[in-house]
């Protein structure tokens, strides 16, 4: 046992076997490639190890090739041969492993594989995963350009491009729509960081590949008006008109009761009871034979507060009139507050669903394939349970519809984390369908797209769901941690970057691209670009004049609620 760790000790070290394997420039009969730069040192199936030569990485600082002078650098590729095939990996870290200060030490992540190119030498025909992992002593390349255009070059399928390959200036980058619309996206980063522009990017691209296709967009910001004034249909409180008969009973239930704990149970027991009452004298209500208090069906908000009176009057009814009387007092405030009109006005009493759902979802979409729906001038009591019925009635459209020709809708939340915040997705309307739509919404053709700027606050599990996440700069820890604990194990050495990222960059990984990349977003035309810019503080305090005018016309606004 002595002698075996005596030999052990006597076993060269990282340096001494870089020094020992040579770095040769190629093998007979194939074309000689970049001279290497290391060698692999320890392979394991996810994260394995090479040996990178200081002099060799220092020596490609000047070369004219941008993609091969940021060899070795952490967020970099490199390649190796085996046979007749290059492996591609991402350097995830890097340590200095000798005193001399001539071998570097990093972790790298296998990105995938592509077929060597007899003539030239370079890598062609690139595919995820990797077939033969390489043993230790194999030369470690750099990659080259030429490389990356094969790496990252779009394969036949519907794409979109949205900017260029880090650090690239003509790499194109391609999201995938199919597999990305599929299985949801979410869009993370901080605020600042370009992330509104970069949504109204993406989804001008993909108007732009669909001109008839059917996205709504959730805006409760009054953002993205600006942005999609030409190919987009825009709808706010003056023109929505979404009648309040569309809402189901938990969404009656979040307008109409004020009541909590057990008398809220008992609230809602004679809402159900007197609302489904209002339906069955609908002369639509009277032609379904099984009628539930689910259905949309038109009834009178004055049948109700009538059902409710004639039930609080019966001589036979047991306890007190006080939630008669609640349900009655809230009814009629809300009829008479003008703030609610573009949902409870009397004259939204016809049947126009079959009209209201051909607006919204873009049925058919007259070259305007986008629906903005703006609920900043939505009263705040109510903005959940608006969402909570568009989100709604995107779901339930897809599952009534299944026996017809299939017309896929993309939902976009835009400020996700208020709808579905951690913890609390099952304790309201709009937690509890957008959950669902993240579950099982691409079984009915109901994509979900996700914004958010704090990924910290939104429903771990909702996060989970999107196959495709679009990662911008994050500067809280807690949001860096969950964003990555998304992430599939390949792309964890792209994310140690993501605090470093530029304004306009992005780290994208899952279903929407081969392998993770690192993105430069295209410059949007200012004319698609959304209302979102910063002020400039600097420039706007110096203009003054007309602040007496300024007041008195905000207050107007203000007092009239409108805006």
């Amino acid at each position: 046992m002595t002698g075996d760790l005596a030999r052990m000790s006597e076993m060269p070290g990282p340096d001494a076997f870089l020094r020992a394997v040579p770095l040769t420039g190629g093998i007979a009969g194939f074309a000689a490639p970049p001279a290497p730069i290391g060698v692999v040192y320890a392979i394991a199936g996810s994260s394995s190890r090479v040996l990178l030569d200081r002099a060799s990485i220092g020596a490609l600082c000047d070369d004219p090739d941008s993609v091969v002078a940021a060899a070795g650098q952490v967020g970099s590729q490199v390649k190796m041969r085996v046979g007749t095939t290059w492996l591609v990996a991402n350097v995830r870290s890097l340590k200095l492993e000798d005193n001399a200060g001539t071998c570097i030490a990093a972790e790298i992540d296998f990105l995938g594989e592509g077929d060597e190119e007899p003539l030239t030498g370079n890598l062609d025909r690139f595919r995820r995963g990797v077939t033969r992992y390489p043993m230790p002593g194999c030369e470690v390349f750099p990659i080259t350009t030429a490389d990356l255009q094969q790496v990252y070059a779009a394969e036949d399928r519907a794409n979109i491009t949205i900017g260029t390959v880090y650090p690239t200036t003509d790499i194109p980058a391609a999201l995938y729509v199919d597999p990305m619309l599929g299985k949801h996206f979410a869009l993370v980063g901080s605020t600042g960081t370009g992330k509104s522009t970069a949504a109204a990017l993406i989804l001008h691209r993909i108007c732009e590949l669909a001109p008839q296709g059917h996205v709504v967009m959730i805006d409760p910001h009054g953002e993205y008006a600006a942005a999609f004034a030409s190919n987009g249909a825009l709808y706010d409180v003056s023109n929505l008109q979404m009648p309040y008969w569309l809402m189901n009973f938990e969404e009656h239930c979040e307008v109409f009761l004020t009541s909590s704990g057990s008398a809220r149970q008992f609230d809602a027991d004679i809402l159900a009871k007197c609302l489904l009452a209002a339906k069955a004298k609908s002369r639509l209500g009277q032609e379904i034979a099984k009628l539930t208090v689910d259905a949309p069906v038109p009834y009178l908000l004055s049948d109700l507060t009538t059902i409710i009176n004639a039930e609080m009057g019966k001589m036979d009814r047991a306890g007190d009139t006080a939630p008669y009387l609640r349900l009655k007092t809230k009814i009629d405030e809300i009829k008479a507050d003008p703030r609610y009109g573009f949902m409870f006005s009397g004259m939204l009493v016809a049947d126009t669903m079959a009209s209201f759902l051909a607006r919204i979802f873009r049925l058919p979409g007259d070259g305007k394939p986008i629906s903005i729906i703006d609920v900043s001038g939505v009263p705040s009591d109510i903005t959940a349970v608006v969402v909570a019925v568009l989100a709604r009635m995107t779901f339930d459209f897809a599952i009534w519809s299944r026996n017809e020709p299939q017309r896929p809708i993309l939902l976009v939340c835009e400020e996700a984390h208020r709808y579905i915040p951690a913890g609390q997705e099952a304790t309201s309307a709009v937690g509890r369908i957008l959950g669902r739509i993240a579950k099982e919404g691409r079984k009915y053709g109901v994509s979900l797209g996700l914004i958010t700027q704090r990924p910290s606050d939104l429903a771990e599990g909702v996060l989970s769901q999107c196959g495709t996440i679009i990662a911008m700069r994050l500067n809280n820890e807690r949001d860096q941690a969950l964003v990555r604990a998304a992430m599939p194990e390949g792309a964890r050495g792209f994310l140690d970057s993501i605090p470093a990222l530029r304004n306009r960059e992005c780290i994208i990984c899952g279903e929407g691209v081969t392998i993770p990349i690192r993105v430069a977003f295209d410059t949007l035309e200012e004319a698609k670009q959304p209302a979102s810019t910063d002020p400039l503080f600097s420039e706007l305090w110096r203009d003054i004049g007309g602040e007496d005018q300024i007041i008195g016309r905000t207050i107007q606004r203000w007092r009239a609620q409108g805006k």
